[in-house]
């Protein structure tokens, strides 16, 4: 069964929709010039809303953008994390640093444009515990994902992942399970292509792309 991930919440009307909906993972964003940041503070009231992991709760995942550890810690003094995502420039350095300073797995996230941008999963493999590749940001893009916009998915094509991942990039309810058949993702993330507006999650697209998720 394809893996689903529905990153950005920031309201109980959306994270109540992914739980009901069955995401295995929910992303919350500390990348304070996106639409979808969340405090740490304001992480913690939604996380309090979830209920307990022994009862199926998706994975709580903290998406950073080279963040210093400083900003990682106070996240993690508010709220209980389960996985780190990488999604900036991080070396696969920087990544072994975070992952045994805060003993969380990590999600190195990689920008695809061309086949020279899958090199770094060889690079980041034994650092990571899983990979998102996810479109890389168009020019004059301020936000490094939820910009929908998907890559050649055809690049992807007879590349071995060396960990489990996640698609990403312009997925929709309308078009993932299209994605899943054409790329063979065990998993897929979304954000923008649940929205109704800028940063504001509409619970029923979340439905949506989830009963096509695991429909695929």
């Amino acid at each position: 069964m394809t893996l689903a991930k529905i990153c950005g919440l920031n309201d109980a009307a959306g994270l109540d929709a992914a739980i009901a909906g069955g995401a295995d993972m929910i992303g919350l964003n500390f990348f304070p010039p996106s639409p979808r940041f969340l405090s740490p503070e304001a992480a913690a009231a939604l996380s309090a809303q979830m209920p307990a992991q022994e009862d199926g709760a998706p994975l709580r995942v903290g998406l950073f953008v080279d963040a210093t550890d400083d900003a990682i810690a106070a996240v993690l003094a508010a709220t209980e994390l389960d996985m780190l995502q990488l999604h900036g420039a991080e070396t696969p350095e920087r990544a072994a640093a975070l992952r045994q300073r805060f003993a969380l797995p990590v999600m190195k996230v990689l920008g695809i444009a061309t086949p020279a941008d899958l090199d770094a999963l060889d690079a980041f493999a034994p650092v990571a515990d899983a990979f998102l590749l996810d479109a890389k940001p168009p020019p004059g893009a301020t936000l490094p994902g939820g910009n929908a916009v998907r890559f050649d998915w055809s690049l992807l094509a007879g590349r071995p992942i060396p960990r489990p991942w996640l698609l990403a990039g312009g997925l929709t309810p309308e078009n993932v399970a299209e994605a899943v058949r054409a790329t063979g993702a065990p998993g897929v993330d979304v954000s923008s292509g649940v929205e109704r507006a800028r940063g504001v999650k509409d619970p029923a697209r979340i439905a949506d792309f989830l009963r096509a998720a695991r429909g695929a």
